[in-house]
């Protein structure tokens, strides 16, 4: 079992940089795979990026790459999303996920959630 909590959203003008945290309980968490996703309003869940256990191997979606760094702390339990060179269009909450298999591009892929934490950018 591992439970996930983010932290770190905001409102941040467009241009601006947020580093999202995910703070994660259990005995097992250098074992899971970890990714970010965000949902806007109206919007289907969306993925952001993911990690392996190891750090060594990432995912990127299309409209974030070049900007978003994921990183983990093994040491720490926990996961990080740097965003630079926010826009608005980014808007949305923005959730961590946790699974035991490969990193997936797709929901279904994780086991575990959290809450979420806001990020609002502003024109």
């Amino acid at each position: 079992q591992v439970q996930l909590v983010e932290s770190g959203g905001g409102l941040v003008q467009a241009g601006g940089s947020l580093r999202l945290s995910c703070a994660a309980s259990g005995r097992s968490f250098s074992r899971y795979t970890m990714g970010w996703f965000r949902q806007a309003p109206g919007k289907e869940r969306e993925f952001v990026a993911a990690i392996s256990w190891s750090g060594t191997s990432t995912l990127y979606a299309d409209s974030v790459k070049g900007r978003f760094t994921i990183s983990r702390d093994n040491a720490k339990n926990t996961v990080y999303l740097q965003m630079n060179s926010l826009k608005p269009e980014d808007t949305a909450v923005y959730y961590c996920a946790a699974g035991l298999q490969y990193i997936a591009r797709v929901p279904g892929g994780y086991d575990y959630w959290g809450q979420g934490t806001q990020v609002t950018v502003s024109s």
